[in-house]
C-alpha cells in the first residue's frame, strides 16, 4: 500500500534507490548537481503527447521527500510527475493562491535533513528530490499559476502589475487604471515612516524601481523570517483595507468582467485580525461564471475608458506584468530543472470575439511562459489546465483553438467527471482520440486529479476504477493523468469525512464544510490496490514493447457511446492485442473482431487470475466481462 511505503525508514528507502542506480545515487542530493532529466536534450516537447503523469498535492503526504517512496509505487510508464503549488500560501492557506515566491516551508522534511545536514532548506530539499525523481527516469512538472493571494508579497510590492479597486462598503468608488499609484503611494509612505536604519529612494516612483529582490527585503525582511515576513504584510494589509484598496479577484467563465459587491448578509467574512471582507459577483452572470474572491489575477492588459465599463484593451499589455510573470517562472525552472509546466486556468480566454486569427506574443501568458522557458530548455512541455467544454461556455470561443494558439502540449480534459460506464463517457472518449489525431495537443484520458477528489465526485469512482486504470496504462498512444492515491481510494457510497479527500488539503480550513481536522487519510481499499498492482507488474515486464507505440484500432471507441467494447494493438509489429469494457455493470459477447495474423494467446485479465483460452476469443468474437480488461499476446 502507497501508505506504507510512506512509513519506510528514510535509511530503508536509500537502501532501495543504491540497490537501483548505485553510487550515482548520491550525485543527486548535491543541490549544487542537477541530474540529467529524461526528456533533456529533446528537441521539442511532442513528449508530453504521451506522458503519463501522476499528481501529487504535498501537503497530503507531509513533505517533498515523501514523494520519493510513494515514487517507488509506480511502473515506469507513468513517466512524469506533477507537483502542486509549491510557494508560500495565502488566504486560507490555499496552494493556489501564492502569497510570495518562497517555496512552502510546510514542505521541509525534518527527518531528511538530520539525515543529510546539509539539506538545512526547503529548497535545498526540493532540488533534491527533482534530482532524484530524474535519476527514477521521470519527468517533473510545476504549476504556473497566472494569479496570487490577493495581498501578496507580489502584489504589495509590485501594484503596477494587479488591477485595483477602492471599495466603500457595498460600493466600488474607484476602479481605473492608474488607481496602482494610490496604492504605491500608501505603502511608500507607510515604509518611510517605519524605516528607521534603512534608506528608501526619495520617491515612491524610484522606490518600485529598484531589483524586486532589494525592495522584498525592504518591504518584508529576510527570507527566512517567516513570522517577521507575515506581521510586516499584516500591516500593510491592513492600512489598505481602511482606506478600501483591494486587488480586483479573479474570475473565470465568460463574461469574466463586470463585478460587484454581493448585498447579501451571508456574503462576507471576517478574518482573525476582525477585518470585515465582502464577495463579489458578476453583473451579468452566464453558467460558468465565477468570482474568486481570495485570488489576484495577474493585470496583463489595460482597460478601455480607464475600465468605467469593465472592459479590457487586448491592443494594450501591460508588458511590466507579462515580463514579471515570465521572468520569475524562467528562474524557478532553472533553478529546481522543471521539465514541464501544469497551467493552472488554462481554459480563460477573455477576448468577446474568440482566438484570434494571429495570436501575438502577448496572447496568452501561459504560452508565453512556455514558449520563453522553451528559448534555452526545447523539451519543456506544457501540460494545460482545461475541461475541452463546448465553444463559448467555460470561455470565449474554442476551447480547442485556445489551447493551440495558447502552444499546449496535452490537457487535463474532462473524463474524470463522468461515470465510466456510461454512454457519455464512451462517446466524450470517441471524441478525445478525434481530437488526440486532429489537433496539434493532446486530450489526456484523466483517472482522478488530486485538486478536485472530494465528496462530488464519489459516485463517479463507485465502480470502473479497474478498467479506467488499464485504459490509462495500456493505451501508449495518449497522455494520461492520474492524482495520487486513486490506487486505493475507498468507495464512498456516502460521503466520507473530508480528511478522506485530498481536494480538501488543497487549502487549510479547520470549520465549515470544507473544513480538515487532522492529517489525511489513505484509502484502505487493498482489494482496488492488489487489482492494480497486478496491472503496474504486466505493464514492467510489457514495457519495452508498447512505450509511446502507435496503435491501430481493432474495435475503435464508438461516437455514439452505445457499444463499450474497445481493441487495440500496435501499429508496427503486433506483439500484443488489448480489449476493455467500459460497460461495468453488462458483459460483451460474441462481439465481431479481427486479430492480426497470428497465434494470440490471453495471458492478462483485470478481473481473474486465470485465463482460459476459449473464454475470451473464438473464431473472431470476443467475449469479455463488466468492466473487464484482457491482454493477448502473439505466440
Amino acid at each position: 500500500m502507497p501508505e506504507d511505503a510512506l512509513r519506510l525508514p528514510i535509511e530503508e528507502v536509500l537502501g532501495y534507490l543504491e540497490s537501483l542506480y548505485g553510487t550515482a545515487l548520491y550525485e543527486a542530493f548535491d543541490p549544487t548537481i542537477s541530474i540529467k532529466s529524461p526528456v533533456s536534450g529533446l528537441k521539442d516537447t511532442r513528449w508530453m503527447r504521451t506522458a503519463k503523469t501522476v499528481g501529487i498535492n504535498v501537503r497530503t503526504i507531509g513533505h517533498f521527500w515523501n514523494i520519493i517512496p510513494y515514487a517507488l509505487t509506480l511502473p515506469r510508464m507513468f513517466n512524469a510527475i506533477h507537483i502542486l503549488p509549491i510557494w508560500e500560501p495565502g488566504v486560507v492557506a490555499s496552494l493556489y493562491g501564492p502569497a510570495s515566491w518562497n517555496i512552502n516551508p510546510e514542505f521541509f522534511s525534518s527527518a531528511l535533513h538530520n539525515c543529510f545536514p546539509h539539506l538545512d532548506t526547503v529548497e535545498k530539499q526540493l532540488k533534491t528530490v527533482v534530482n532524484l525523481l530524474h535519476l527514477m527516469g521521470k519527468s517533473v512538472g510545476m504549476d504556473v499559476v497566472p494569479h496570487t493571494d490577493r495581498y501578496s508579497e507580489a502584489a504589495l510590492a509590485n501594484p503596477v502589475c494587479f488591477e485595483w479597486l477602492q471599495r466603500r462598503d457595498l460600493q466600488i468608488v474607484q476602479q481605473g487604471n492608474e488607481l496602482y499609484r494610490a496604492v504605491e503611494h500608501l505603502l511608500y509612505i507607510h515604509l518611510k515612516n517605519r524605516s528607521a536604519g534603512k534608506t528608501l529612494p526619495e520617491q515612491a516612483d524610484f522606490f518600485y524601481s529598484i531589483p524586486e529582490k532589494e525592495r522584498l527585503e525592504l518591504m518584508f525582511g529576510e527570507q527566512y523570517d517567516y513570522a517577521g515576513r507575515l506581521a510586516r504584510r499584516k500591516e500593510m494589509v491592513q492600512l489598505l483595507y481602511e482606506e478600501g484598496y483591494e486587488t480586483v479577484p479573479a474570475t473565470m467563465g465568460p463574461p469574466y468582467r463586470g463585478i460587484e459587491v454581493d448585498p447579501d448578509p451571508e456574503a462576507k467574512n471576517t478574518d482573525e485580525e476582525g477585518r470585515v471582507w465582502r464577495d463579489y459577483r458578476i453583473t451579468r452572470p452566464e453558467s460558468f461564471s465565477r468570482v474568486f474572491g481570495p485570488l489576484a489575477r495577474y493585470r496583463l492588459y489595460w482597460s478601455k475608458d480607464d475600465n468605467q465599463n469593465w472592459e479590457l484593451d487586448f491592443d494594450q499589455s501591460n508588458t511590466i506584468a507579462w515580463e514579471y510573470v515570465i521572468n520569475h517562472y524562467k528562474e524557478i525552472q532553472a533553478t529546481f530543472g522543471f521539465d514541464f509546466m501544469r497551467g493552472d486556468m488554462s481554459h480563460v480566454q477573455m477576448r468577446p470575439d474568440g482566438v484570434p486569427s494571429q495570436p501575438d506574443q502577448y496572447y496568452d501568458i501561459l504560452g508565453a511562459v512556455k514558449a520563453e522557458i522553451c528559448r534555452e530548455n526545447t523539451s519543456f512541455g506544457y501540460f494545460a489546465e482545461s475541461f475541452l467544454a463546448p465553444p463559448g461556455e467555460m470561455a470565449y470561443g474554442d476551447e480547442c483553438d485556445h489551447l493551440e494558439a495558447s502552444l499546449a502540449d496535452s490537457t487535463l480534459g474532462d473524463l474524470q467527471s463522468e461515470p465510466v460506464g456510461t454512454d457519455k463517457f464512451a462517446s466524450d472518449f470517441a471524441q478525445y482520440r478525434k481530437w488526440l489525431e486532429t489537433r496539434q495537443f493532446a486530450p489526456n484520458f484523466t483517472l482522478i486529479t488530486a485538486d478536485k477528489d472530494d465528496p462530488r465526485f464519489d459516485t463517479f469512482y463507485l465502480d470502473g476504477n479497474e478498467i479506467r486504470f488499464f485504459i490509462a496504462l495500456f493505451l501508449s498512444d495518449m497522455p494520461a493523468y492520474i492524482g495520487m492515491g486513486f490506487e486505493c481510494r475507498d468507495s464512498h457510497p456516502a460521503p466520507a469525512p473530508n480528511e478522506h479527500y485530498s481536494k480538501l488539503y488543497v487549502f487549510q480550513m479547520p470549520d465549515g464544510p470544507k473544513g480538515t481536522r487532522g492529517p489525511f487519510v489513505w484509502g484502505k481499499n487493498r482489494a482496488l490496490n492488489y487489482k492494480l498492482n497486478r496491472q503496474k507488474i504486466l505493464a514492467e515486464e510489457i514495457y519495452e514493447s508498447i512505450v509511446d507505440q502507435d496503435i491501430t484500432w481493432l474495435l475503435a471507441p464508438d461516437a455514439t457511446g452505445k457499444r463499450k467494447v474497445i481493441v487495440w494493438t500496435q501499429a508496427n509489429s503486433p506483439q500484443f492485442v488489448f480489449a476493455a469494457n467500459l460497460d461495468t455493470r453488462n458483459a460483451g459477447s460474441d462481439i465481431p473482431v479481427v486479430f492480426p495474423e497470428g497465434n494470440w494467446t490471453p495471458f492478462f485479465s483485470t478481473e481473474t487470475e486465470s485465463v482460459e483460452n476459449d473464454r475470451y476469443y473464438e473464431e473472431n468474437l470476443l467475449k469479455i466481462g463488466a468492466g473487464e480488461g484482457l491482454v493477448w499476446r502473439r505466440q
